[in-house]
């Protein structure tokens, strides 16, 4: 390949200056060959690239088709329920919901509804419509002074840093129209989570960004000062996250700028890894105490932890200590691990963590069998993204869920998995300005509320339509699953 590109750069100057001999014009020619056949020929000498040194020129075509691949697959190649992590049906959805339009679906369900994965509910010949105004849930135990009144559908964990300031202006004030909560995620509580009054969750991590010491340590005062905005209505510590438990948040240094790097108390352009546990407590009871003290520097407002699950006997431990030192959390929030993230290793979010469903399962059995789970509100957060996914996560224990896909789709988010590079072309997970001003706050707000709101009165009327009047008497028994029937018909016994 070398030595044919070499024949066919001569010949081709050759040809130009022979024509060139008798028509000058020709002689533009080498405007084109000329820059092809210097990379070429630098493509040939470098050391670097294995293709590139034996296909010089022609192997950057296939990393021009790397580049576009993720492209080329959700345009061309994938069916409409294939999408991942979220298919192009449940995609659309959303876009529809969004923009306020009746999402339809024609022709009948595309699903093999005869694979054992297949999953819906057992419907009732009693079904009624549901009431204009769903419920809310109280969050506060005995020891909150400062209860707060949930969505059954919120936004989930994202810092600045992780989205754009706009992508969180437009989530923020679609929350205040809808009357919602959106979780700052570990990045700090910025400006823009305060701009339009939406409640807002600040979610304390491992580096304890924006009420940080010097050294990385907790500061009190700093947080006390923040957690008693009026905005702020719950306080959420960060224990691991579902798509890398066990594993430190990661902003890459292109995201980190001066502003980011001042609103987390850290240094600017530099990659940021989050510890992986927290410095301030090491064990069960030591959790505990710091979820005390972070609630009574709040002013009582309901505080909570989140985790993905990972050893059962931790948390075992866990509610053993509520019942030794007499504390309790206001809300646990469980992240399975098929949650999202901008950035993570791939061991981490491919091989680490509870799916979401085994993990809720448990952890609303232990705090039951505990006596511990009418104080404490279960919070689900993993790939909700439709009515069903909210419903199913009630029936299996939950009291309400936290969406941040979706919620990114509403904004704009195409899925076009470029999270960790800075250069999202909707302008939803970067802080390059040129891309940032695509997304305009104004007019994204209000697909954040029409979004939530069609999709929690679409959980309604399937709670309606399965015979449910009240949230709190969803049962996992209301989920039907394809492992019940055989393909050659009948339902399997039991």
């Amino acid at each position: 390949m070398p030595r044919l590109f070499l024949i066919l750069s001569v010949l081709a100057i050759a040809l130009v200056a022979t024509i060139g001999w008798f028509f000058p014009a020709a002689w533009w020619a080498m405007v084109v060959i000329g820059p092809l056949v210097g990379i070429g020929l630098y493509d040939l000498l470098q050391t670097r690239n294995n293709i590139l040194r034996n296909f010089p020129l022609l192997g950057h075509l296939r990393y021009f088709f790397e580049f576009i691949s993720p492209e080329i697959q959700q345009y061309f190649i994938e069916r409409h329920t294939d999408g991942t992590p979220v298919s192009e049906n449940h995609r659309n959805l959303v876009y529809s919901r969004a923009k306020d339009r009746t999402p339809t679906h024609p022709f009948g369900t595309e699903l093999d509804l005869y694979l054992d994965s297949y999953e819906g509910l057992r419907h009732s010949i009693y079904a009624e419509d549901p009431p204009d105004e769903p419920p809310r849930v109280r969050i506060g135990g005995t020891q909150c002074t400062q209860p707060y009144e949930a969505s059954l559908l919120n936004i989930s964990a994202m810092s600045f840093g992780a989205i754009s300031k706009n992508a969180v202006l437009a989530m923020n004030h679609g929350a205040q129209l809808g009357g919602f909560y959106q979780n700052t995620g570990e990045g700090g509580l910025s400006k823009y989570h305060l701009e339009h009054g939406g409640d807002i969750v600040w979610q304390i991590g491992t580096a304890y960004f924006g009420c940080r010491t010097k050294d990385g340590g907790f500061d009190p005062d700093s947080f006390q000062d923040k957690a008693t905005k009026p905005q702020v209505k719950m306080i959420e510590l960060k224990i691991s996250q579902g798509a890398k438990p066990g594993h430190g948040g990661v902003l890459p240094a292109v995201k980190n700028d001066q502003e980011i790097a001042d609103i987390r108390e850290i240094e600017p352009h530099q990659t940021v890894k989050s510890p992986p546990g927290h410095k301030e407590f090491s064990d069960a009871a030591g959790l505990l105490r710091f979820i005390q003290r972070l609630r009574e520097l709040s002013g009582g407002k309901p505080t909570g932890f989140k985790l993905c699950l990972g050893r059962k006997e931790e948390f075992e431990e866990i509610c053993r200590q509520m019942h030794e030192t007499g504390i309790r959390p206001d809300f646990i929030t469980i992240d399975g691990a098929e949650g999202g993230t901008g950035a993570a290793p791939l061991e981490f979010t491919d091989s680490v963590g509870y799916p979401l469903e085994p993990a809720l399962k448990f952890i609303d059995r232990a705090l039951r069998q505990q006596g511990l789970r009418d104080e404490i509100r279960v919070i689900a957060s993993g790939k909700v993204v439709t009515a069903f996914h909210l419903v199913k996560m009630l029936c299996l224990g939950a009291d309400l869920c936290n969406s941040a896909r979706a919620f990114m789709f509403s904004v704009g988010c195409i899925q076009a998995q470029r999270c960790d590079t800075n250069s999202c072309p909707t302008g939803v997970t970067t802080q390059n300005p040129k891309l940032v001003r695509g997304l305009v706050p104004e007019q994204k707000a209000p697909r954040v509320a029409n979004y939530h709101k069609h999709t929690v009165h679409a959980a309604m009327e399937l709670m309606f339509a399965c015979g449910i009047k009240q949230v709190g008497d969803l049962d996992p028994d209301l989920i039907v699953r394809g492992l019940e029937w055989k393909p050659e018909g009948g339902v399997r016994a039991g």
